[in-house]
């Protein structure tokens, strides 16, 4: 009979903690989603499971949010095996608070979306919508398209001194933030070698490096409603 699947997400740098009898698989990807195929990563959940062991699917972050776990809840209630997932926190809000960015600041963003950074040359986005102001957004995945998403972003009508930032390895030793404007965070990202895992976020609040610069930035804000 399968045991259960359970579905964890981990939300901080710590090496995830297992019986020393336990057979650990790794199966990431990397920037270009090399690596392990997601047609056989459920092939292992659906295998081990109906070996009779139970089943820890490890994610970085929320399991839902980019991350194909219901892709793999599918794959595992067809074949009648149960799953429990336990909730984490998504890379977007994880990477934010780690370096103090308040996604939506009230007098900042009445907004905050989303979007698969990957996608950035498919046309299936509303540029427009995500270019409008007083909203922040957040770009999964959007290292290797980085030049495209600001493009689009622009045609849609968002102003190249718009703030944006790159948080690169978020949460980890060797975390980075790159702030710049959204006209200049491509070659900034170049000359910094970014590279993935990381976050673009686009909006006021990616400005706010200091408490003293969000101080002012609200002032400026308050005033413009005013």
């Amino acid at each position: 009979m399968a045991r259960s699947v359970r579905a964890c997400s981990r939300a901080t740098s710590r090496a995830p903690r297992a019986r020393r009898e336990a057979q650990r698989i790794f199966v990431g990807k990397d920037a270009q989603q090399l690596g392990v195929s997601q047609e056989r990563i459920h092939e292992l959940l659906i295998e081990h499971a109906q070996r009779g062991l139970r089943v820890a699917r490890l994610k970085g972050g929320d399991p839902f949010i980019f991350g194909r776990g219901g892709e793999e809840i599918e794959a595992l209630a067809a074949r009648g095996i149960p799953v429990t997932v336990v909730p984490g926190i998504t890379a977007g809000i994880g990477a934010a608070a780690a370096t103090g960015m308040a996604l939506t600041h009230r007098h900042l963003a009445q907004s905050v979306t989303f979007a698969a950074g990957h996608f950035a040359d498919h046309g299936t986005l509303d540029w427009e919508a995500l270019a409008r102001p007083r909203q922040t957004v957040v770009f999964y995945m959007g290292v290797a398209q980085l030049e495209n998403i600001v493009a689009a972003l622009r045609a849609g009508g968002a102003p190249a001194e718009r703030p944006a930032a790159l948080i690169e390895r978020a949460t980890l030793p060797e975390q980075r933030v790159l702030r710049a404007s959204l006209g200049e965070i491509a070659a900034t990202a170049r000359a910094a070698q970014i590279g993935a895992p990381a976050l673009l976020i686009v909006g006021e609040v990616a400005a706010a490096a200091e408490h003293a610069a969000l101080q002012s930035m609200t002032a400026a804000a308050l005033e413009g409603v005013a």
